[in-house]
Parts: C-alpha cells; sequence; structure tokens
C-alpha cells in the first residue's frame, strides 16, 4: 500500500510542479506562445520526464559507488545505461563516417539519417557480417563439445564466480561455447527468418498483385481463403502445424527446419497479399496502367515493370515489420522445441537452455545474465530493424523532418 502511495505522491508532485513550470514560463517570457498555450498534461510530462532523468542518474551512481552486494540490485540497470551509451556513440560516428565516405547519394541519405536509423542500419550490418562470417568469427563449433571444459561454466570469466576466461561468456549444460553459438546463432536465426521472409513476400506479392490486376472469381477466392487463414492466431497456428509437421519429419531435422520455413511463409504470406492487393487496386486504376493495356502489354509487364516499382515503397516497410515477425516466430517455436532443432545454435533455444542461471540473479546476477544474452540479441535486432522501418515510412511519406 505505501508503495502506490508513493507514486501517487511523486505524480500528484509532478503535476504540481507542472502547473508551476507552466505559471513561472509563462511570467518570466511575458506570455510568449510556448508557455501561454501550453496544457497542463504537457507541462506534467516535462515535470515527469525530468523526474525521471534525476531517478536515472541517481542510480546510475549508486550503480557505479555502491559495494557488493548492494550493488547486485543495480547490476542490470547499470549494464542497460553502459550499453544505451555505448550504442549512441558507435551510432553517431557511424552517420559521420558515413556523412564523410561514399558516394553523393550515399552521403546525402546519411545527413538526412536520424540518430535512431543510424544505430538501426549499424546494428543490422553487425548481424549480418556475424551471419556471414559465423564459422571465421566463433572460436568454436556451433555443436562442439569441448574437450576438457566443465558444462556450465558461468559468464562473466571470473574465477570466484564459477567462470573461467577461457570462455568469456561460459559454457551450456553439455560444455559448448555460449559465445560460438550466440554467433552462429545469428546465421541460423536470422538467415532462416530472412529466406522465410523473402519466400512470404514472393508468395503473398505475386497473389495480391494478380488479384488486383484480374479482379473476378480469382480476386474472391484468394481473398476468401486469405480471410479464412487470418482469422486464426498465427502462433497457435503455426504451432500446431510444427507438431503434425515433427511427426511427418521423423528424426530428419533438416526436413523440420524445411516444413518450419514453408509453414511460416504460408501464414505471413496472408498479411504480405492483404497489403499487395491493396496497394495493387489503387495502383490499376491508374492512367499509366491504361495506356499499358492499351498498347497490347502482357499480365507480366503489367506486375514487374508498373505495379511492382510504384509499390516498392510500402512493401520494402512492410518487409522489415514482416521479418520482425517472422523472427521473434521462429526463436518462440524454437524456445517451444518445435522450431530450429539441435545442435543447431538459436536463440530461442539457448534461453531455454541457459533458464537455470536465473537462479543466481539474487547473488550472482552477473551469472544470471546467461540466458538475457540470447534474449537480448532477438531484442536488440528487432528495435533495429523497427528503427530503420521506422524512418523508411518517414522518408516515403513526404513529411519534413
Amino acid at each position: 500500500m505505501s508503495f502506490w502511495l508513493e507514486i501517487m505522491g511523486v505524480l500528484l508532485g509532478c503535476l504540481a510542479a507542472g502547473w508551476l513550470f507552466q505559471f513561472a514560463g509563462e511570467k518570466i517570457t511575458h506570455g510568449k506562445p510556448f508557455f501561454r498555450d501550453m496544457p497542463l498534461s504537457i507541462a506534467f510530462g516535462y515535470a515527469l520526464g525530468a523526474v525521471v532523468l534525476v531517478w536515472i542518474v541517481w542510480s546510475y551512481y549508486l550503480a557505479r559507488t555502491l559495494e557488493a552486494p548492494e550493488v547486485n540490485k543495480y547490476f542490470f540497470f547499470r549494464r542497460a545505461i553502459d550499453a544505451f551509451i555505448l550504442f549512441a556513440i558507435a551510432a553517431w560516428l557511424f552517420r559521420l563516417l558515413g556523412r564523410s565516405v561514399g558516394t553523393q547519394g550515399t552521403k546525402k541519405l546519411f545527413r538526412q539519417m536520424p540518430l535512431t536509423a543510424s544505430f538501426g542500419l549499424l546494428t543490422i550490418l553487425i548481424y549480418a557480417l556475424l551471419a556471414i562470417f559465423a564459422g571465421v568469427l566463433a572460436p568454436y563449433g556451433q555443436e562442439q563439445i569441448i574437450q576438457g571444459a566443465a558444462a556450465n561454466i558461468a559468464p562473466g570469466g571470473d574465477p570466484a564466480m564459477g567462470g573461467n576466461p577461457a570462455y568469456p561468456l561460459g559454457t551450456d549444460q553439455i560444455g559448448r561455447d555460449i559465445l560460438s553459438r550466440l554467433i552462429y546463432g545469428a546465421q541460423n536465426t536470422v538467415g532462416i527468418a530472412f529466406a522465410t521472409t523473402c519466400l512470404a513476400f514472393v508468395l503473398g506479392g505475386t497473389l495480391g498483385f494478380l488479384a488486383a490486376t484480374l479482379g473476378g472469381w480469382l480476386d474472391q477466392v484468394l481473398s476468401r481463403g486469405v480471410d479464412v487463414l487470418m482469422a486464426i492466431p498465427s502462433l497457435i497456428f503455426a504451432l500446431l502445424l510444427m507438431t503434425i509437421a515433427s511427426a511427418w519429419a521423423g528424426s530428419e531435422k533438416g526436413l523440420l527446419t524445411f516444413y518450419m520455413v514453408v509453414i511460416i511463409a504460408v501464414i505471413d504470406s496472408t498479411r504480405v497479399f492483404r497489403l499487395a492487393r491493396a496497394v495493387g487496386a489503387n495502383i490499376v486504376v491508374m492512367d499509366y496502367i491504361e495506356a499499358a493495356k492499351l498498347r497490347g502489354e502482357g499480365l507480366f509487364y503489367l506486375i514487374f515493370k508498373e505495379i511492382l516499382p510504384n509499390a516498392i515503397s510500402p512493401l520494402l516497410a512492410e518487409f522489415g515489420l514482416r521479418f520482425c515477425f517472422v523472427f521473434l516466430t521462429i526463436a518462440s517455436l524454437s524456445f517451444l522445441g518445435v522450431g530450429i532443432q539441435p545442435p543447431l545454435a538459436d536463440w530461442g533455444t539457448m534461453v531455454r537452455d541457459l533458464a537455470q542461471f536465473i537462479n543466481f540473479a539474487a547473488f550472482a546476477p552477473q551469472v544470471a545474465s546467461a540466458p538475457l544474452l540470447a534474449a537480448g540479441a532477438i531484442a536488440l535486432l528487432t528495435v533495429a530493424v523497427n528503427f530503420v522501418v521506422d524512418w523508411m515510412l518517414h522518408r516515403s511519406s513526404g513529411l519534413k523532418e
């Protein structure tokens, strides 16, 4: 009860501080529009933001100055702030480099790019390099059980906490290097998600443009079929189909991965179909489409030479969003045991396998961070892709900064 009373007291204090901020600002600036027309809710937001900022600075100071075990309470908070500062600096340097190196077009692009989009592009580039060169960058194989290494070595490399400097992120329950499996996880999870998203767009986009161009009974059949598939929750539907596919695949783990790609691609192609059909329906009524038909152009020319180039902006933005959903779906299925199969490294499976380290959160949070490494890799890529998608949508909308 006292906790909620404290929260109410803070909110009421922020409300009073916001009113005082608005009143004092109006008096000091002699009724300038910024303060005169400011609603109380906006002033309250400024005051609340200031309180949150002060709390963050104070907590970060405590995380840097307190001794163990009190500092353990702020371990994850401190790591989050350190990561935020590091990523912000890296994104700023990456944007600065992009403004100085490259063609005139890329330099202009980086000059117009917000810091969030710069961070997103940098993160996606790092993930892509890890996925492509995983075999070179990883110190061990993804399925290699290291001879002479103990199982469940704690991350951090501190022998007092059960770590080993030779394995900075520790080992899993059967003695495989977690760092290597994280790197290979980028290749497997992200690579399979990218291939699945491409397949979903080829299938959904082609059928959507066909439905918009031809109309008639084909449009009705495809649209009603998509309505039926979209009425079922996608994750539950994918889990049901993957359970059936597991029985079909038997011990063929590669075949099960192929089934997973096809199942998720078909389910997600329904969303792509809806977008492609809606965009295509707005384009096929344009005069240049009618002119192309009068010239005798075929269906292939109309779709790939006239409709697709004019629909590329919303489709690219949707590709980023679909990739995030596919990526999270694959990780969720792997966490439940029906996605990417061992011994392939997968971040969803790693979260499940390393969950026992959570028991050490109270007195050794650096050890408990083991399952959060894979979960953080999933979250970071999702946020990065969404940053880039938001920027692409903003650019395609024609709005000014």
